[in-house]
């Protein structure tokens, strides 16, 4: 287990912002609403356990910027350090009460990710990492997987909403992978999605059009757990990529060259 001030610092924060999710969780005919572009929702939930963090993060850390999904970017008087902040990955899961959900938060250093915290307030999964200490789920030690087979991979993705764009260009990548590997999962929640191939439960996953808050913290954690992660043409992966690729080495390589094909 990683006990360094940083991520206990981060650990704590989204404990603490998750015991306002769980209440919320319970009470969905309750929770405020609204639509902030086709197919993209907020509610009070998110806003309310973004504050927590951003409050937590700030007090343990004065100075640092802040890259939020629904506040946006706050710049800090320490120039070299910014949070990635996703207050509820996985907004449509949680608003149906599909109990697939998390919290995701990530700390950049001068342009490099150096650790990520994704924690599932539901199942209380904590998936952690930092650079150069490994990643862990609740105190154990992950790795990708180790399967090299496209015959025997499961494929994670996500599919573009109504507002997002991108309809036609994902039905022919979909369409190569699905006639590539033996299937595909769509869960609604990239943060995890990425958690999951750092812990072998997903060989790969790829996605387009994300944000830094999205994908910053399970980035550091695939880092970490042995995967490899680029943009879907199997470019170096930077804090700017928003079109994602990541798996354990040989099934990333394979996704990569399969989502070229489609092209």
């Amino acid at each position: 287990m990683i006990r360094s001030p940083v991520i206990t610092v981060m650990t704590d924060a989204v404990t603490k912002a998750a015991r306002s999710l769980k209440r919320d969780f319970g009470e969905l005919e309750n929770l405020q609403v609204s639509l902030k572009g086709p197919g993209d929702y907020v509610s009070a939930a998110d806003k309310k356990a973004e504050k927590i963090l951003h409050e937590a993060l700030a007090k343990a850390r004065p100075g640092y910027g802040f890259v939020m999904e629904e506040s946006g970017v706050i710049e800090g008087s320490d120039a070299s350090h910014r949070w990635h902040i996703d207050p509820l990955d996985g907004t449509q899961n949680f608003l149906h009460a599909i109990p697939h959900a998390a919290i995701s938060v990530a700390l950049e250093r001068e342009g490099t990710l150096v650790a990520g915290v994704v924690y599932d307030f539901i199942k209380d999964e904590l998936f952690i990492a930092e650079k150069g200490q490994g990643a862990y789920l609740n105190n154990r030690r992950i790795r990708v997987s180790a399967r090299r087979s496209n015959a025997e991979a499961l494929i994670g993705t996500g599919i573009p909403h109504i507002g997002k764009g991108g309809h036609i260009e994902f039905q022919r990548e979909l369409a190569q992978v699905m006639a590539s590997f033996v299937n595909v999962r769509r869960l609604g929640a990239a943060a995890l999605d990425l958690a999951y191939v750092a812990c072998g439960r997903l060989d790969a996953f790829w996605e387009r059009g994300l944000n830094s808050w999205d994908i910053a913290a399970g980035a550091v954690i695939v880092r970490e757990a042995g995967g490899f992660i680029s943009d879907t043409a199997g470019r170096e992966f930077t804090i700017d990529t928003r079109d994602v690729c990541a798996g354990n080495e040989a099934i990333h390589a394979a996704l990569v060259a399969a989502l070229k094909k489609a092209r």
